[in-house]
């Protein structure tokens, strides 16, 4: 093939004629390609963060493979019913036809079809019936978002008994790490100088990269505190604000008081929201907007409440609802304002219209959240910005801080210092989500009541870096950074933001007056927000646990927990902190 980029790579490639659209790779694939075919491997892993365009990688080795005869069929492995039929669709523009409708009651496809596209729990359930398809013919395995293969031992033992014959096994995965260590087949894993052993990947590109390359959007992160009231399983009433150091328990019941639809942060959120992606609208009129609900009766309740905001019935995605794909493909294809879904939606599935997000789940993990801002991602012209609602939750905001942070699996559990600590305190936490989508609302009830809520925009976050102050919701502060443009290049952004603050704090001189006094409420909210921040940046050089870290303060500067220490107590924990950064603990 003269114009393919992959003309004069090894003999496995030989010339033939071009295939389509697969012709037209990104730099990262053309290099990823080269490398795939230098090698020659029977089993590669690639990792480029979502939105940078794994299908396509895929589907190129797949068609120089099938070209070759190195191949005779294709097999896809994908988490979900819906990204079966999008991986179908996306090899039938380079020629491939594959047939996603395949089922366990059959032995073989149709030969009009070069091969299926399954899901891990349907590999799963009938690993013997694949491991016969794939003996019976040269077989190249794509395993799309690879890392599903850990979800459980009878998940992994069956892909190995499935596909422990095929002919090239093809990895892909934008998030490879877990929070547990059950081993991901078909990945290699490598011991570093500290004896864990971590998955080793054949070729990475990750968010910072394609971000620099303009494949990916940058990302704002708009957060959002407030003042929440609770009710305990014991009868208590608990009033804290979201976002301040607390315990993991009223940290969550917090966190629940906020995403409550009968409280008044999440339509606040909402609203702000609805009033953003209107304003990207003006530049880009096709712009989307996704709710993402940690459970069903949310979901309905927070579309109920963008009806009324926006004036337009939003698409609403349930996971267990059989008609949940064609949904997503209307959306997709449609200029509907809004789509609300129920984790569904959160990895692989491909709407690269959605510029404005909200993240209305108290789902956790550092793998959830980033499938979750991947589907905001996915740039379709360079200078297009997406604008993710976030909850002032400290581990939330220390995922959004570390997203360009690429980790792999972790195999063995590190020691208690350095930056693979997080592993034991994120273990289980994905299994806490699960159980908690499965609790019933009545046994929920019961331990706890949320009361009432206010949203307060707090910063917004953008390349690992806050900008802004506190302020009230549909402040001038809030307007001026719903106001970026919906079309700025990352370095404009991150100009943009920087002069607002600057012009923000110089207003705020000005407004106050250099002798009149700060009000002693704001000036102790401010010391707290500056500590949890210091706090919060120490907990990623460290590996420790927030929570550890303020209980070390705590422990060499005396005094009570955070929300009933003095503006004196508060200073002599930052002076403290910020010795620790130069070494002197």
């Amino acid at each position: 093939m003269s114009t393919s980029a992959a003309s004069n790579l090894s003999p496995a490639f030989p010339e033939r004629a071009a295939w389509g659209t697969a012709d037209k790779l990104r730099a990262w694939q053309a290099e990823a390609l080269q490398s795939y075919a230098e090698q020659a491997p029977r089993d590669f892993l690639a990792v480029a963060t979502p939105g940078a365009g794994k299908t396509t990688f895929a589907l190129r080795v797949a068609t120089e493979l099938l070209g070759a005869g190195v191949v005779e069929q294709v097999t896809v492995v994908a988490p979900t019913e819906h990204l079966k039929t999008q991986w179908a669709d996306a090899a039938a523009r380079v020629g491939i036809n594959l047939d996603p409708r395949f089922t366990n009651a059959q032995e073989q496809h149709a030969t009009d079809f070069d091969g299926v596209a399954l899901t891990y729990a349907g590999v799963a359930s009938r690993p013997e019936l694949h491991r016969r398809r794939t003996e019976a013919r040269r077989t190249l395995v794509i395993l799309d978002e690879i890392h599903h293969g850990g979800d459980s031992r009878s998940w992994g033992d069956g892909l190995r008994e499935a596909f422990g014959a095929a002919t090239r096994r093809l990895s892909l995965t934008g998030t490879p790490f877990r929070s547990d260590t059950n081993p991901i087949p078909f990945v290699r894993y490598d011991e570093g100088a500290d004896g864990v052993r971590r998955s080793a990947s054949d070729y990475s590109y990750g968010y910072a990269d394609a971000l620099r390359d303009g494949v990916v959007r940058p990302v704002l992160f708009m957060a959002y505190g407030g003042s929440m009231r609770w009710r305990t399983r014991a009868g208590d009433e608990v009033a804290a604000r979201l976002g301040e150091a607390m315990t993991k328990d009223a940290t969550a019941a917090a966190w629940r008081t906020a995403l409550d639809p009968q409280g008044e942060w999440i339509p606040s959120v909402l609203r702000a929201a609805d009033q953003r992606l209107t304003e990207v609208r003006r530049h880009v009129e096709d712009a989307g907007g996704l709710v993402i609900a940690s459970n069903q009766t949310s979901a309905r309740a927070y579309a109920r409440l963008l009806e009324a905001i926006s004036g337009e019935k939003p698409t609403v995605v349930l996971s267990d609802d059989a008609g949940a794909s064609a949904r997503i493909e209307d959306f997709a294809g449609s200029d509907a304002r809004w789509m609300v879904a129920v984790r569904m939606v959160s990895e692989g599935v491909d709407v690269p219209r959605l510029a404005v997000g909200v993240y209305a789940t108290s789902t956790q993990t550092p793998l959830f959240f980033a499938q979750a801002v991947g589907r905001f991602v996915r740039a379709r012209r360079r200078g297009e910005t997406a604008s993710v609602f976030l909850p002032s939750v400290p581990v939330i905001l220390d995922h959004a801080a570390s997203l360009e942070r690429q980790r792999d699996h972790a195999l063995d559990r590190p020691g208690p210092a350095g930056e693979d600590a997080v592993w034991a305190e994120e273990e289980g936490l994905l299994a806490e989500a699960n159980r908690e989508e499965k609790a019933s609302g009545e046994l929920e009830q019961q331990s706890f009541q949320a009361l009432e809520s206010d949203a307060e925009f707090d910063h917004v976050l953008f390349d690992s870096q806050q900008f802004g102050l506190g302020a009230e919701v549909g402040s001038e502060d809030e307007q001026d950074y719903l106001g970026l443009p919906g079309l700025l290049e990352p370095d404009q952004v991150s100009h943009l933001l920087r002069e607002r603050q600057t012009k923000q704090a110089s207003s705020g001189r000005k407004r106050r007056g250099q002798d009149e006094p700060v009000a002693a409420h704001r000036a102790l909210a401010a010391q707290r927000k500056e500590l949890n921040s210091l706090v919060a940046a120490y907990a990623r050089k460290s590996g420790q646990a927030h929570a550890v870290i303020h209980n070390d303060l705590r422990q060499q500067c005396g005094g009570p927990t955070l929300d009933r220490a003095s503006s004196e107590e508060v200073a002599a924990r930052i002076a403290k902190i910020r010795n620790w950064f130069v070494g002197r603990r």
